[in-house]
């Protein structure tokens, strides 16, 4: 108590001597924060006649009896964040401005308590957003249930499938496919897995060999499952051979090289690329090509899209790929999460073409760019 009546008295005889003391200074809560943190904000405008260093931030809790340096804040600084609090317990502070030769204290503000916030209240448009994307996933989905037909068009590429199979079972041949150097962990790689469970229970019920080569051996792990239970699915878990699942090399160059032998040696009838693909993508491709089969190809790597459109038959290009799951297998879960996120991605088209037109005629009326602002703001998150 005795150091604070002194820093009052300080603060009183630097007033009258006309010095540059930190003033207003408040201490707040920090707003839709994860709690821990109180702000501090003063005005000040620093002594020109003299170096000034910075201002320390001094603290003391509530069952403390001295302040200690909790912070330094550069020149022009009016706010400092103190991350350090125990929430629920109040905290005092005051301000420091630090000169070369001297230094000057403020008020002391408080008591003063950190909390967190259930909700950030600036990111209302994010919760409006959800609502509106999750109420037509649930919307669709139960359309889907209730029987009635939701249309999706028709996607070449995964129609191609059955002709693909059919075609290497009458040239006696076996079918290859591949997720690329896609690990476990990307989207593509998971779409790529319901394809394959596709084509290995059309393979099984031709009798008809599979081989799957692999760069990543966890891929591996989910491949060889995978064609497990598809086999099981079309009657024919004898057919399955771990053998024709093999886990190549994890160099992307040896993998292409690896994968090029077994197409020159096995001579399949039909090729799948399906994954993620880099470099590599042209060089397997082009092998594929030579040797004559039915190509069909499907990534969400722009840059390796116009080799596979160049050399596959069919290719899903982008977001096709995500939608392979629910084409080859509609139900109403995977249906409705299709059409709902189509139907949010349509509803967010038009809105930035309304927002583009807004903008436009706000270039030459002020009021309607205000307008413009207000909507900018609202959709950016804080």
């Amino acid at each position: 108590m005795a150091r604070i009546k002194l820093l009052l008295f300080g603060f009183g005889i630097f007033s009258l001597l006309g010095a540059q003391i930190p003033s207003q200074v408040s201490a707040y809560d920090k707003p839709n924060d994860a709690g821990r943190t109180i702000v501090i904000q003063w005005h000040d405008e620093p002594d020109s006649t003299r170096t000034f260093i910075g201002y320390e931030i001094y603290r003391r809790a509530s069952d403390e009896d001295t302040f200690s340096n909790v912070g330094l804040a550069l020149r022009l600084s009016t706010t400092y964040e103190d991350a350090s609090t125990i929430d629920h317990k109040d905290y005092y502070y005051y301000v420091r401005a630090v000169y070369t030769d001297t230094s000057f204290n403020s008020e002391i503000t408080g008591p003063v308590q950190s909390s967190a916030q259930w909700f950030h209240r600036r990111r209302i448009n994010v919760l409006v957003l959800a609502i509106i994307i999750c109420g037509l996933v649930i919307w669709y989905i139960e359309k889907a249930k209730r029987g009635e037909k939701l249309y999706v068009r028709r996607i070449s590429g995964l129609d191609a499938i059955d002709d693909a199979v059919g075609r290497a079972t009458e040239m006696g041949r076996p079918i290859l496919f591949s997720f690329g150097l896609g690990a476990i962990t990307d989207v593509v790689t998971i779409a790529a897995l319901s394809i394959l469970g596709k084509i290995a229970k059309k393979s099984a019920e031709y009798q008809t060999k599979l081989i799957v080569p692999n760069y990543d051996p966890i891929v591996m792990a989910a491949a060889q499952e995978t064609v497990r239970q598809a086999y099981l699915e079309a009657g024919r878990p004898d057919l399955y051979n771990e053998n024709n699942l093999p886990f190549l090399t994890s160099d992307q160059f040896g993998y292409a090289a690896g994968v090029d032998g077994i197409m020159l040696r096995e001579r399949p009838g039909a090729v799948f690329w399906q994954g993620y693909f880099f470099a590599e993508s042209l060089i397997l491709a082009e092998t594929g090509h030579a040797i004559g089969a039915i190509q069909i190809a499907g990534t969400t790597a722009i840059t390796q899209l116009p080799f596979f459109i160049a050399a596959c038959d069919y290719t899903l290009i982008g977001e096709e790929m995500y939608a392979a799951s629910c084409y080859l297998n509609p139900e109403p879960q995977m249906l409705g999460s299709l059409k709902g996120e189509d139907t949010a991605k349509m509803i967010i088209t038009i809105l930035f073409v309304i927002l583009v037109l807004i903008a436009t005629i706000g270039y030459f009326v002020p009021s309607v760019n205000n307008i413009f602002n207000k909507i900018f703001d609202w959709f950016t998150a804080q």
